[in-house]
């Protein structure tokens, strides 16, 4: 279980990333849904992760390079929205969990109209 403090790290980074990636001039992923983040290692680490369902697999991975490529001007921003003096190294993945569960349903379905 995740101490009480590394849970407000997450949902403190889960509101502040949308606001620096809304700063940026790329319209691909400035206004691109972050859906979780995930701190390990205390706060030296995170994954964020994005809603990319409307994206093909290429997009997705031009997303992802953008993403890192931004990642010092995300960094520089959420230090200087808090109080911070180490910002954690983002890793950036594709949040498939809607897949997951929209597979899942299609499942269920299945196995009813077998019954």
């Amino acid at each position: 279980m995740k101490s009480i403090n590394l849970q407000r790290t997450q949902s403190l980074l889960l509101q502040i990333i949308p606001e620096a990636l809304s700063t940026l001039n790329d319209s691909r992923i400035n206004s691109l849904a972050i859906t979780h983040v995930n701190c390990k290692n205390g706060k030296y680490d995170a994954s964020v992760y994005f809603d990319c369902s409307d994206f093909n697999k290429e997009e997705e991975k031009q997303i992802i390079s953008l993403l890192n490529k931004a990642n010092g001007r995300i960094k520089s921003y959420i230090l200087s929205s808090t109080s911070w003096y180490k910002c954690p190294n983002f890793i950036f993945l594709n949040d498939d969990s809607l897949e997951k569960s929209l597979h899942i349903e299609s499942l269920f379905k299945q196995i009813k109209k077998k019954d």
